[in-house]
Parts: structure tokens; sequence; C-alpha cells
């Protein structure tokens, strides 16, 4: 091999070693690095920011900083929604979960779990007045508020109750609050800290499940993590840290117990889930968009004629208006329709929250299409207008509209695209829509990438059908344009 072969090669070489090298510790943990956890930091007392110092703390994350000293290795943690953390998990955006992992059958068929560092039961909390539920069979028939990926919500679905997904346990509290549900089913032990920490009097422990619950560290399969955090807990549980730090936060002790794996066909999963993810679709993502769209764009031309007012008072209100919508994330818009609006008397039911809160959204983005597609429109075409008779009424409708139309249409048509997809913010205010739908089917399973790929395909094939729609109707609109 000549000297210059050599060197071109070189680096080829070093690259290919490179990636082996990465690959090789991205499979299997090796142990000696950074120990990365993640955690939800809202989840108070387990994860949570100290609200003096800001600094992340709470029940799990100082017994992931305790175990990770046991191990001689530096601590990271990493701040992941609860509902999307398993996938983050596998994703390696982190190698292990702190966050009251409950330890289930299908968990620990899919993952590495660790011993339980915690333990409780499962209660069922209601309404402080509400005196109708005594028992798990009582849940027949009633509305309980549960995260999508806790397994407290497949105790309450097998109890008969309907389950309506939110983001966590305080989300569930607030509902439970405003009536809007009937109860909710936790661990004993996040329940009793919510009301040591809230001395909240309006909901009460009506009655226990009778299922232990074990929370416990959870790492993907096979990391060779699962030996080092077995027995880090288990010195800190000889020693008595963690009798010390769940007194410290939770004002009871911990330990744990082993469950038994289980399992479940990838393929049958998405097979068994085709028709409710088109039902959703059918159902609640499209009628969500249309009603909201041909609401959205009824507000969008009210406003941009106001825009176009010569009367200084309309004008500026309408740029308020919209100032307002483009200022504000549509997340927090549904949020104000749903959540704070009740606290003003005004409680508004899911879908039609949703309806309002996407409607005043088009109506801000698509009042400037409509305007600068009437500005478009050349000036001659008033005059002509006028001349032939018709008062500003007749000639928006007759002449200018017809003709803004056309131009409108394209950047209409993505406005209504990107709505299509925007409804899936509607699952955070209890509108289960098709990505509710997918994550409440991946939630027992953690089949994750090929139910939200399922749910991706049908956005996809209906963002496609509208793609092709928009050709047909700029098309027939062609015969408005002025040649």
């Amino acid at each position: 091999m000549s000297h210059y072969l050599r060197r071109a090669l070189l680096p080829l070489i070093v690259l290919v070693a490179l990636t082996a090298t990465a690959c090789g510790s991205a499979s299997k943990d090796e142990g000696g690095g950074v120990l990365r956890f993640g955690t939800e930091g809202v989840y108070a007392p387990f994860s949570y920011h100290d609200p003096a110092t800001n600094e992340l703390t709470g029940y799990d994350v100082d017994v992931a900083r305790a175990v990770s000293e046991k191990l001689g290795r530096p601590v990271e943690f990493v701040e992941t929604p609860w509902d999307s953390i398993f996938a983050a998990l596998e994703a390696n955006r982190f190698d292990v979960v702190a966050n009251q992992v409950t330890i289930t059958p299908e968990r620990q068929a899919k993952y590495d779990l660790s011993e339980p560092y915690a333990v409780g039961e499962g209660v069922i909390v209601t309404r402080a007045d509400d005196d109708s539920i005594t028992s798990l069979d009582d849940l027949k028939g009633k509305v309980a508020a549960e995260s999508a990926t806790s397994n407290w919500a497949e105790v309450a679905r097998n109890a008969g109750a309907r389950v309506e997904a939110v983001e966590g346990f305080t989300q569930a509290i607030k509902l439970l609050n405003q009536d809007r549900v009937d109860v909710t089913v936790n661990d004993s032990i996040a329940v009793y800290a919510y009301l040591a920490e809230t001395g909240d009097t309006s909901v009460k422990i009506a009655a226990t499940t009778g299922e232990k619950s074990e929370q416990g560290f959870a790492a993907r399969k096979d990391s060779g993590l699962l030996t080092d955090l077995d027995k880090a807990l288990a010195d800190l549980r000889a020693d008595g840290t963690l009798t010390a730090i769940s007194q410290k936060y939770l004002k009871a002790d911990a330990s744990g117990t082993d469950v038994k794996p289980g399992s479940r066909s990838v393929w049958g999963l998405i097979g068994d889930n085709l028709w409710p993810l088109a039902k959703a679709a059918i159902t609640m993502t499209i009628p969500l968009t249309i009603i909201s769209f041909i609401l959205g764009l009824a507000i969008a031309l009210v406003v941009a004629l106001a825009r176009l007012s010569p009367d200084r008072i309309l004008s500026s209100a309408a740029r308020f208006y919209i100032s307002i919508i483009r200022g504000t994330p549509l997340l927090v818009q549904l949020f104000i329709v749903f959540y704070a609006l009740p606290e003003l008397g005004v409680k508004i039911d899911p879908f039609p929250a949703a309806v309002i809160a996407f409607s005043l959204n088009v109506g801000g983005y698509a009042a400037e299409i409509i305007r600068s597609a009437i500005l478009s429109i050349p000036k001659g075409q008033w005059e002509a207008a006028e001349t032939i008779g018709f008062n500003y009424a007749g000639a928006l409708r007759r002449i200018i509209l017809p003709q803004a139309a056309r131009v409108a249409v394209p950047p209409l048509s993505n406005t209504l695209i990107s709505l299509v997809k925007d409804t899936s913010l509607a699952s955070t205010i209890l509108v289960t829509e098709l990505l509710r739908t997918a994550q409440i089917a991946a939630a027992p399973t953690f089949e994750f990438f090929a139910l939200y790929g399922t749910a991706a395909v049908y956005y996809w094939v209906i963002c496609l059908a509208l793609s092709f729609s928009q050709g047909r109707v700029e098309r027939r609109l062609e015969r408005y344009v002025a040649r």
C-alpha cells in the first residue's frame, strides 16, 4: 500500500473505529460515565423544582442522586413530560426513568425494571361531598381522569369507568374540583403527599382498589444497568438512606417486591387499533377541523373587513385581536378557554371549547390572508363596479371577493392543513381525537413507534386529500380572475 493511499484511508479507518465504539456504548452501558435520569420535574413531591432555589428536587430525584453516588458515577437529569418519557428512553435521550414508574408485567416485558424503592396501594379519590363511591365496583359508569400511560387508567377502565386522559395528577384533581370528572385513581403515596402539601379539603380518599403499587427505576431492555441499580438500592435500603429520603418527602417508609412479565404482538396491536384510530379521525379530528375552519373563515372575513375599514376604532380593534391571536400559543388559548374560564363561572364542554379556541385562532391568521387577497385586486375593479351601479357591499360580494378567493386559496389551504395537525392539541382538554387514541392504545404496551406511526399515516392521508382538493378548487375559481 502506497504512502498516499494510507494517508487517504486513515481518516476513514478512524471514523469507522469511532462509530463502532459509539454504537457499542449506545447499545449497552459499561459503567463509569454520566448516569442520565429522565424525570418530569413537575410532579411534586417526587420530581419538581424547589420554589426557593428553582433546583430540581423530590423523592425520586434524591433517590437517583443517592444511587449515582453509590455507583460512583456523575448524575444528570433530563426533564421530559410523562406521556413521552418511555419514548424518550427508547430514543436514548437518557439511561434511566426516575419518575414513580409502577412495576407491571407489561413494563417488565419491555424494560429493565429495578427493585422497588417505594410502595403504596391504589386509592380512589372523589369530591368531598360525593358519597356514591365506596369500592372499586362503584366506578362502573363513572368518568375517571387518568394519565394515558399510567397503570391506574387500566384499573379504572377495567372497573367499568370511562377514562379521560390527562397530563398528570394535578390536572386530574383540577378536573375533579370543576365537576368535569367523577373520580381519579392513583397511588396512595402520591395522594397523601398531595393532601399533606396542599391541605385540599375539597377531595377525599373514598376507597382503595385492593392493589399494591410498587415503583422502581426503568431502563432499556438489556441495558446492563439493572444489577448495579438493584445493588445500590439494596445498600440504600440497608443503611437507612431510603427511609430517610421517603420520610423527608412522603412521611412514610419505602420498600418493594417482584412481579412477572408479559408480551404482545406489534402487528396485532396495529391491526386491533386501525379502526379505533380511523373512527377517532372520522368522528373527532375531521369534524373538529371542518367546523373550526368554517367558523374561523367567517371570523376572518369580518376581521379583515374591519382592518380595511376607514374607522380607526374598528381597525384598531381588529389589529388588537390579530395581535393577541398571533402573539400567544394555540395551546395557551386552549387552556384559557377550557381551564381558566371555569374560574370565571363559564364552563364549556371539551369539544365546543376546542372549536372555540381553534376558530378564534384560524380567524386571527386567516384575516391577514383575506385582507392581503382583497388588497391584491386592482383598484380599477372597484371603480368599474361603481360605474355599473354597485354599492360597497354589492361590489365586494359580486366582484372583489370572487377574485380575491382565487388568490387566497393556496395560503388558506395551508392554514386548513395546519389545523388538521393542530387538532392533536385538543387531547390536552379531554377531546379524544386521533393522536390521543394512539397514545391510549400505546400506553399499556409501550409500542409508541408503531401506534404513533399509524396515527401519522392517518394525518398524512387526510392532508393529502386536502392538497388534491386545493387544486380542484383553484381551477373552479379561475373563471373569476380578471384577464
